[in-house]
């Protein structure tokens, strides 16, 4: 009984002791914006398989806050401008292009080359270019922490309004056309609210990692829950615990944030997938 009191004593203490620095409240607070966002919207972007335009858009952002560096603007408002304006072309595209991952290869291929182009001609941009590559949320501040927190709210916001068609095409597309769901203005805003999320997630673990909360805890979700609403509840959960421990990790062991909350992503699915496969989200659908 005393040794059980000594240890969460100590427990206590190290928590106590993480907090007292005003950079881990700011982290923990971005991280926890960006998990839920990303929990949430990633868990549609699974279900309608569109996980390499995710990827695509993350690496979009890069040539973004790279050009937005080179002529002097912050970074972040790159990000956001190329991967809004690449979602909404992928997103009009999407009925167009047969071969879908092949065109989004080109585009990502192309993108990385103008990021590596914009560094070439603005080299002292280099540092920033890593953290935006792997992210750096023991950086950000009041500022950047208010910024994210409205950025999310409008994504969430924005999905909310588009939830109801979102699912319905996403399940069961030609019914959904047949009842006049404009299948192409969904493909457009879904995919806007992801360009959105990514420039929030990427503050966090950088473009590179965005798989790590965008794509890890939502897969994991789903095989985990039978419904829709207990499937985001559950997306939006892991991902933020994978976030929040993985800057406890990295906080007392010195590793990179991202590697730490990567690793958790990974093993948290693989767990997952483990367990005997529940309800396919598909058969959510009669109860929306």
């Amino acid at each position: 009984m005393i040794t059980a009191m000594i240890i969460a004593m100590s427990t206590a203490t190290t928590i106590t002791d993480m907090f007292a620095y005003d950079f881990m409240i700011n982290a923990f607070a971005a991280a926890g914006i960006a998990a839920m966002v990303s929990g949430i919207v990633g868990y549609f972007l699974v279900m309608r398989g569109q996980t390499f335009a995710g990827h695509a858009l993350s690496h979009i952002g890069f040539a973004g806050a790279t050009g937005a560096g080179l002529i002097g603007l912050a970074p972040l408002w790159g990000l956001i401008a190329f991967t809004l304006a690449a979602g909404v072309i992928m997103g009009a595209l999407s009925e167009r292009i047969s071969n879908r991952d092949v065109a989004i290869g080109v585009i990502l291929a192309l993108a990385l080359g103008f990021g590596l182009l914009f560094l070439h001609y603005h080299t002292s941009f280099a540092t920033q270019a890593t953290a935006l590559l792997f992210g750096n949320v023991l950086a950000v501040d009041h500022e950047m922490i208010a910024t994210l927190a409205l950025l999310g709210a409008v994504t969430l916001a924005a999905l909310a309004f588009i939830m109801r068609p979102l699912v319905f095409s996403s399940l069961q597309p030609e019914l959904a056309e047949a009842k006049g769901v404009p299948l192409r203005v969904v493909s457009v805003a879904f995919l806007a609210i992801v360009a959105l999320t990514v420039s929030v997630c990427a503050q966090i673990v950088g473009v590179l990692l965005v798989f790590t909360l965008m794509v890890g805890p939502p897969a994991a979700a789903q095989r985990i829950t039978t419904g829709l609403w207990s499937g985001l509840f559950a997306s939006a959960a892991l991902a933020m615990g994978e976030a929040w421990l993985g800057l406890t990790i990295a906080f007392y062991t010195d590793w990179p944030v991202s590697f730490c909350i990567a690793c958790l992503s990974a093993l948290a699915y693989f767990v997952c997938i483990a367990l005997p496969k529940r309800t396919r989200p598909a058969q959510i659908a009669p109860a929306l």
